[in-house]
């Protein structure tokens, strides 16, 4: 006979039902305010505003990060800066640009995806975390 649990008024579970359960109870105490600052970063970030005049190699299309912060702080630096450029991961590049506003309006959504990556490790680690603490030890993962 399998290993049965209870969480949260739920009887019977399998050890698979039970991590499902706690990886849903985990997300939900993670997922805060700052997933839809990281949520709203990335997607300024996605070039769907049309532009002209852009070199063939280059990422067609600007954002509404790069067109705020292009005007907000349009400051030539005195050397150059390395950003990533790309729709996808697939079209991911390193641009280089003197250019303040440029340079943030690039980083605004590198900032979302690493606000969403630490969430994602936060809730695998918690939700392992404790489902070995409520199985028994032949059911613990890792």
């Amino acid at each position: 006979m399998s290993n049965v649990y209870y969480y949260n008024n739920l009887v019977n579970l399998t050890p698979s039902q039970l991590f499902y359960w706690v990886a849903i109870d985990m997300t939900l105490k993670q997922v805060g305010g700052q997933d839809v600052v990281a949520a709203a970063a990335i997607l300024a970030g996605q070039p769907l505003i049309p532009v002209s005049g852009k070199l063939g190699g280059a990422t067609k299309g600007t954002s509404v990060a790069s067109v705020t912060a292009r005007r907000l702080l349009n400051y030539q630096m005195p050397f150059r800066m390395p950003s990533i450029t790309g729709k996808n991961a697939r079209q991911l590049k390193i641009a280089f640009t003197k250019n303040l506003g440029a340079f943030v309006g690039r980083a605004i959504p590198g900032i979302g995806w690493m606000i969403m990556a630490y969430d994602v490790v936060q809730i695998i680690r918690n939700t392992l975390s404790k489902f070995n603490s409520l199985v028994k030890p032949e059911d613990r993962l890792w």
